[in-house]
């Protein structure tokens, strides 16, 4: 499931979010970091306001041979 973990600058003394969601996307638009899900835009931010975007989806174990 695709996981987001927005992280903002310290000095903005906002908390971290973590966003998830098995149909979630991030695209980028017009200088805005845009996260959408099947019913639309769930959150979008402002590339100037220097936050980081990271995925952190769990990782799925590797398929076995046999």
């Amino acid at each position: 499931m695709p996981r987001y973990l927005i992280v903002h600058p310290r000095d903005q003394k906002r908390d971290d979010v973590l966003i998830e969601d098995p149909a979630l996307t991030l695209h980028f638009d017009a200088g805005w970091a845009v996260l959408t899900d099947t019913q639309g835009v769930c959150l979008a931010i402002p590339s100037g306001q220097g936050a980081s975007i990271q995925r952190v989806d769990d990782e799925e174990p590797a398929p076995q041979k046999e």
